[in-house]
């Protein structure tokens, strides 16, 4: 089936597990609030939905997408916790703009996570234009902020098991 005719978030065929004892930040960029702020409301909620304790759930915002890996570095160096999901929005414009803060942000999330050894997740969105971000921020294609929870929760649940 076409992406272009479903809904991406669908976790029917998956146990995602509990968030009942996870400490989870979420960092989010103010950058594109017409977008990020569903996908920050669709991790959030999920959170909850798994049974997250919302003292357990930090949200910290930072300017813009670029900005991410540097707040979930802060976070995690100042604050015991399972996970960071990070959530931003990214939309190609008219010049190579897009091209260099889309590679920073994903290589700096990754980077982030190895030095912490933490899992930090890509919760961010890098589409060719507005209306395609808010399809897939609550819109036809579903949440990717619920689908960053839910990546969230089960890397936290195997950091945590191999620690064990």
């Amino acid at each position: 089936m076409a992406t272009n005719l479903k809904n991406l978030s669908d976790f029917s065929h998956i146990t995602v597990g509990s968030a009942v004892d996870l400490h989870i930040t979420i960092v989010v960029a103010q950058w594109n609030a017409q977008v990020t702020a569903p996908l920050l409301e669709g991790a959030y909620n999920y959170l909850l939905k798994q049974g997250a304790l919302e003292e357990n759930i930090q949200v910290v915002q930072v300017p813009g997408s670029y900005e991410l890996s540097s707040g979930a570095d802060i976070v995690l160096r100042n604050k015991q916790i399972d996970a960071v999901i990070c959530i931003g929005c990214v939309i190609q414009g008219d010049t190579p703009h897009f091209t260099f803060i889309c590679d920073a942000v994903a290589n700096g999330v990754t980077n982030v996570s190895l030095k912490y050894n933490k899992p930090v997740i890509f919760g961010v969105l890098t589409t060719n234009t507005l209306e395609q971000a808010l399809e897939r921020a609550g819109g036809k294609h579903g949440n990717k902020g619920e689908e960053a929870a839910v990546t969230a929760i089960q890397m936290a649940h195997i950091s945590n098991s191999i620690k064990a």
